[in-house]
C-alpha cells in the first residue's frame, strides 16, 4: 500500500474552487432560491420504492418533489417501477401463476433474467406487491403495498397539495425509452396525456421530466412545454478519481460514439441546452473521489473493516461543471444522496448532512435523495446560517 497518510480535506478547502458564487446566500443556485429536495423513488430510505405510501411519507417529511420512475405494462399503462424487470422490486417470484413468464430479455443491449412489466397487463400487475430491493434496508414492509400507476401518483400529488396547502411537484423519469419503443410501448405520448389529464401539461407546472436519453427528451420537447432534465450515468469511479463513463443507449443505437462524460464538456452542455432545461448527473461527475491504492493499483481498505466502499475514499475538489451549466442557464440536480455510512466519503465522517452542505454550497439547484428529512434539515440549518 502507498505510504501516504489518509488526508481528509476540510470542506472549506473543497469549496474554494471556481464553482462557488460570491454573496451572502448559502445557496449559489441558478435562480438564487434554495435547492429543491426531490424524494428519490419516494421515501425509499424507509419504505419500498415507488409506492403510494412511500410517496405520501416523503410528502409528509416535506419533499418539494416526488420522483416516480415509469415503465409500461403490456396494455400500455404507465406504472411506477425502477426498471421493466420486476424481480427485485416486487413479489412476482412468489406467484406460481406467473412462473412461466420468467424469461431472459435484452434491456439496452444487456441480457437480464426475470419478469418484465411489458409481459403483464395492469390487472396482473395489481396482484403483485412491492418489496424492498436493497439488502441493507428494512424488509418489514415487504408485500404490503400495491404497485401504483402514474395516474394514481398524479392523483396523490394533487390531493396532498390541496390537503397541505402547498404545491408538491412531480419528477417522472422515462425508463429505457428506446427499449420501450422497441417493444411497441413508447412512453412519451402516454406520459404527456396523463400530465394533460391532471392539468400539468404547461410550462409553469411543478413538473420536471427526466431521461438518460437525449432522443427521448427531444421527442418530449415537441409534445410538452414541461421542464426537461438530461440524466448522466456512469459505471464507477476509478481509484484515481476519473470516471468510468458509458454511452447513452440512444447514442449506441444511433452510432454516436459520445459518452455521458462528453456531454458534460462545455460543448456537450451547449448541445443539452437545446433540448433540456437542466442536467441530472451522478454526483462524482461534479465532485469525485479517489482511493488509497495497494501495490496492484486497486482501492485499499483504509479503515480496516474488510470492505472497500466510500468510507475508504477521499474527495477531490469540485470541478467546473456546475459553473459551466449555470452559465448556459441549465439547472443542476445530482443523484443520489443516501444516509448509510458506506455511501459517504471519509471526509464526511459518517455525517450525511456534511455531504448535503458540500453540494448545496457548491451551487446545485436540487438533489435526489432517499432521505428527504435529512436533506431538508440540512437546508433549513444553512438557511438559518448554521
Amino acid at each position: 500500500m502507498k505510504s501516504m497518510p489518509l488526508r481528509l480535506l476540510p470542506l472549506a478547502i473543497l469549496l474554494s474552487g471556481p464553482v462557488l458564487a460570491a454573496g451572502p446566500s448559502p445557496f449559489p443556485t441558478l435562480d438564487g432560491k434554495p435547492p429543491l429536495v426531490v424524494a428519490h423513488r419516494g421515501a425509499s430510505g424507509y419504505l419500498p420504492d415507488h409506492t403510494l405510501e412511500g410517496y405520501a411519507k416523503a410528502i409528509a417529511l416535506g419533499a418539494d418533489y416526488i420522483e416516480p420512475d415509469l415503465v409500461s405494462t403490456k396494455d400500455g399503462v404507465l406504472i411506477a417501477r425502477h426498471e421493466p424487470n420486476l424481480k427485485d422490486t416486487t413479489d412476482v417470484a412468489r406467484h406460481p401463476e406467473f412462473a412461466a413468464r420468467k424469461r431472459t430479455l435484452k434491456v439496452d443491449g444487456v441480457e437480464e433474467e426475470g419478469w418484465f412489466a411489458s409481459d403483464f397487463t395492469l390487472a396482473e400487475i395489481k396482484t403483485l406487491r412491492a418489496v424492498q430491493p436493497r439488502a441493507d434496508r428494512s424488509k418489514a414492509f415487504d408485500g404490503q403495498f400495491l404497485i401504483p400507476t402514474f395516474d394514481e401518483v398524479l392523483a396523490l400529488r394533487e390531493a396532498k397539495s390541496k390537503e397541505l396547502g402547498r404545491e408538491i411537484g412531480v419528477y417522472p423519469e422515462t425508463k429505457h425509452p428506446t427499449w420501450h419503443q422497441q417493444q411497441g410501448l413508447a412512453l412519451e405520448k402516454p406520459l404527456v396525456a396523463l400530465l394533460a389529464k391532471h392539468r400539468l401539461n404547461r410550462k409553469n407546472a411543478p413538473v420536471f421530466i427526466q431521461s438518460f436519453e437525449a432522443a427521448n427528451l427531444k421527442t418530449l420537447r415537441k409534445l410538452t412545454p414541461n421542464k426537461l432534465v438530461y440524466l448522466l450515468d456512469a459505471n464507477d469511479v476509478r481509484p484515481d478519481g476519473s470516471i468510468d463513463t458509458i454511452r447513452p443507449y440512444d447514442h449506441v443505437v444511433a452510432g454516436d460514439a459520445r459518452t455521458y462524460a462528453d456531454m458534460l464538456t462545455p460543448a456537450g452542455l451547449k448541445e443539452i441546452r437545446r433540448f433540456a432545461d437542466g442536467i441530472g448527473p451522478w454526483k462524482p461527475y461534479l465532485i469525485s473521489w479517489q482511493a488509497m491504492t495497494d501495490k496492484a493499483g486497486k482501492a485499499a481498505d483504509v479503515n480496516g473493516d474488510k470492505v472497500v466502499d466510500q468510507r475508504d475514499m477521499t474527495l477531490l475538489e469540485p470541478n467546473g461543471v456546475i459553473r459551466d451549466a449555470h452559465k448556459l442557464g441549465l439547472l443542476v440536480h445530482p443523484y443520489t444522496f443516501r444516509n448509510e455510512a458506506k455511501h459517504l466519503a471519509a471526509n464526511f465522517m459518517d455525517q450525511p448532512a456534511e455531504e448535503y452542505r458540500l453540494f448545496f454550497a457548491a451551487g446545485v439547484d436540487g438533489v435526489f435523495t432517499d432521505y428527504t428529512d435529512t436533506a431538508l434539515a440540512t437546508r433549513r440549518l444553512m438557511q438559518q446560517g448554521q
